[in-house]
């Protein structure tokens, strides 16, 4: 046996060299190996072998695949083959002549038991070698063909699942599949996977040339004439059909295994690429009915344009808190207190939604964020989360606003339902952010300045907006105001001018 010469075709480095080491070598043989499935088959094909061990399972390309290849040369090298599991062992495999099988982990002495039976064929041992040399050459030939194909076809696939526009997509397979097989018109027509209805419909037709089509037809043309014959194969994502793929040719013969399998490559990459585009749209969908939810949920809380800023720029937003400066509001309901021992729950309730509606549209119509509904009571503040410069004027147009609204509001209720808030706004310096717990946060403002601005609203009387010095300085020539005097503000250490706004100028 010294001089038979065994081929190993495996992709893992360590299953090769048992071979070699604990079964070739030390029985006698002449060991070469090979690393992958296509520089095996050139192998193969390039060289004579008494008999090939090759892998099952192989990436990229498997072993069946290239037992396939193989075959299709018509080469009746005898094989043995090495898997995982016997159920893979199928039908096909017997039919490409794989004359024996070794399950993993390999046993050396069942290996070898292989190897010899294989090796007994006689026919195998007379095989003549010029009949050899002849077919290595011309396999070769065939081979390089094909591996420049598989080189094509991988830049192809690479090319068409990076894609995202489901026409360019389509355009490249129809292209690449006239370019490499050769075809005279491929069509490519896309199906709605629970329905199967045609989606759409994509083809193009090579143009005519008479100097090719009689190279193509030269020694196959049909009493009629030339006739082209058609390959289809399925787009599949898993169980899922979601198109075919066609392509005709001018010839009179039947397409080779080596075209049906090329077609069934693009149509892998084409399936895969359409399906990348389904689940793109998919997220898409998801992102922008999300959008939709968080622009639903926060305009119950501040304007329609914040929110919609706030989504587009999210990094506007900040988690935690920050020093800012804000202008905070208060407003509350005078003489609530009162007024609820002698009004029915659902009365009451039913007017306090009326008043406390009237001064969140208030503030919202300012681009305003409202904090919270405190009973009677309205907090809200600006200049946050969206940064803006007329912060202090807006929070008093939005309080001008609300005593407008409330007099509007009476026009419609019965006098003994017409009440009044009273209305505190302040420029204050303030942590602004997100308190709480990782289970419930509330996008507030702290500190004692806001305290400040509650006190003023304490001291404003039914339909008053009282203003504190620091907030009239920095408005001063763009407001009417009314004098009040010095005010003492519960939790403050000496009394401080206060200001009533009558109106922005």
């Amino acid at each position: 046996m010294a001089e038979l010469h065994i081929l190993v075709i495996d992709d893992k480095p360590e299953t090769r060299q048992f071979i070699a080491d604990e079964v070739l070598i030390p029985n006698g043989f002449e060991v070469e190996v090979a690393a992958q499935g296509i520089e095996g088959l050139r192998k193969t094909l390039t060289a004579p072998f008494n008999l090939i061990i090759i892998s099952l399972e192989m990436e990229p390309v498997s072993g069946l695949e290239i037992l396939r290849e193989l075959r299709s040369f018509d080469n009746t090298m005898p094989v043995v083959l090495i898997a995982s599991q016997t159920d893979q062992i199928s039908l096909e495999i017997v039919r490409l002549g794989v004359h024996d099988y070794v399950k993993k982990p390999i046993d050396p002495e069942e290996l070898l038991n292989a190897i010899e039976n294989a090796l007994c064929l006689p026919q195998l041992r007379e095989q003549k070698k010029e009949i050899m040399t002849r077919h290595v050459i011309q396999a070769n030939q065939l081979l390089e063909q094909r591996v420049q194909n598989l080189n094509a076809l991988y830049k192809v696939g690479k090319s068409i699942t990076s894609l995202m526009e489901p026409s360019k997509i389509m355009e490249r397979i129809i292209e690449a599949v006239l370019f490499l097989l050769d075809g005279e018109e491929c069509s490519l027509t896309l199906l709605d996977p629970k329905t199967g209805h045609v989606e759409g419909k994509f083809s193009h037709r090579r143009p005519y040339d008479p100097d090719r089509v009689a190279a193509l037809i030269e020694g196959q043309i049909a009493p009629t004439g030339p006739v082209e014959t058609v390959l289809s194969v399925p787009l599949q994502v898993g169980d899922m059909v979601v198109g075919i793929l066609s392509l005709s040719k001018l010839v009179t013969g039947q397409f080779t295994s080596h075209d049906a399998q090329s077609m069934r490559m693009l149509a892998d990459y084409a399936a895969i690429a359409i399906h990348n585009v389904q689940l793109m749209r998919q997220l898409q969908q998801t992102k922008e009915e999300e959008k939709k939810r968080l622009r639903d949920l926060f305009e119950r809380y501040v304007a329609p344009s914040v929110v919609e800023e706030m989504i587009n720029d999210p990094s506007k937003i900040k988690l935690g808190g920050t020093r800012q400066a804000i202008t905070v509001l208060f407003a509350d309901v005078r003489g609530f207190s009162t007024f609820s021992t002698r009004t029915s729950p659902e009365m009451l309730v039913k007017l306090l939604n009326y008043y406390i509606r009237v001064a969140a549209e208030a503030v919202l119509a300012e681009q305003g964020t409202l904090d919270k509904f405190m009973g009677d009571a309205v907090m809200a503040f600006f200049n946050a989360p969206i940064p803006q410069s007329d912060h202090p004027l807006r929070a008093l147009r939005a309080a001008l606003k609300l005593t407008l609204s409330v007099a509007r509001l009476h026009d419609r209720l019965a006098k003994e339902h017409h009440l009044h808030f009273g209305v505190g706004v302040g420029v204050s310096q303030a942590i602004v952010g997100n308190i709480g717990t990782p289970q419930m946060m509330n996008y507030t403002a702290i500190g004692d300045d806001v305290n400040k601005v509650k006190r003023l609203q304490e001291n404003a009387k039914g339909g008053q907006i009282l203003i504190a010095e620091e907030t009239y300085r920095l408005v001063s020539n763009q407001i009417e105001v009314k004098y009040l005097g010095y005010v003492h503000l519960k939790g403050q250490n000496a009394p401080e001018p206060v200001y009533e706004v009558i109106g922005v100028k």
